[in-house]
């Protein structure tokens, strides 16, 4: 009898495990639960979920910080420097007084960001929802604007003043020869134009 009353209790508590480990694999839960997933978007206590264990191994998940946060919308691109910036960010999150969030602060505080920069909360959080697993698109923009920095930094062609005078037309070193001025020792003195063209015969 009691076997039969705790298994719908033991059900339920298995459907959150395969949740939270289908968040865990990129998964939308929004599947499990009967709802149809939207651009692979999971519920926003999921991604706050997850946001808030990000870069925190002892996170409970129940709380969020500035950092975490900034993480969450620059990966969901809702801060893009023009319209929400990092400092509009840090400007709300400190008028809740508090150094980490609960979800239900935290709602209070999109709130209050939206309406300040005058758009929509759902539209916020709807980016948000759907923007993936933590740190799953910010690994790609790094390399690639990484790759995109040393390709520039290295173009011999881009360089300008003393820099120049190190590689020949072709974009190659000259060696020590492109760093020092090194001494002629072959006993003219210098700017002579004439240089090996006294005739050894007199």
């Amino acid at each position: 009898m009691s076997d039969a009353a705790s298994t719908p209790d033991a059900v339920e508590q298995v459907t959150q495990d395969v949740k939270a480990v289908k968040l865990e694999n990129g998964a939308a839960p929004g599947a499990a639960n009967g709802t149809k997933p939207e651009d692979n978007a999971v519920s926003f206590k999921d991604a706050f979920k997850a946001f808030s264990k990000f870069g925190d191994s002892k996170s409970d998940g129940k709380h969020i910080t500035l950092s975490q946060s900034d993480k969450w919308m620059k990966q969901a691109k809702v801060i893009d420097g023009k319209k929400i910036t990092t400092t509009d960010t840090a400007i709300h999150f400190k008028k809740m007084k508090l150094m980490k969030l609960t979800a239900e602060d935290y709602q209070k505080f999109l709130e209050d960001l939206a309406k300040s920069k005058k758009v929509e909360v759902d539209d916020l959080k709807k980016k948000m929802t759907t923007c993936g697993q933590p740190g799953l698109t910010s690994h790609v923009t790094k390399s690639q604007t990484a790759a995109a920095a040393v390709d520039r930094l290295t173009d011999a062609s881009k360089y300008t003043g003393s820099h120049k005078q190190r590689f020949d037309e072709t974009g190659k070193g000259k060696g020590i020869a492109g760093r020092k001025d090194l001494v002629d020792a072959a006993g003219y003195v210098s700017g002579y134009q004439h240089k090996d063209t006294y005739d050894k015969s007199h």
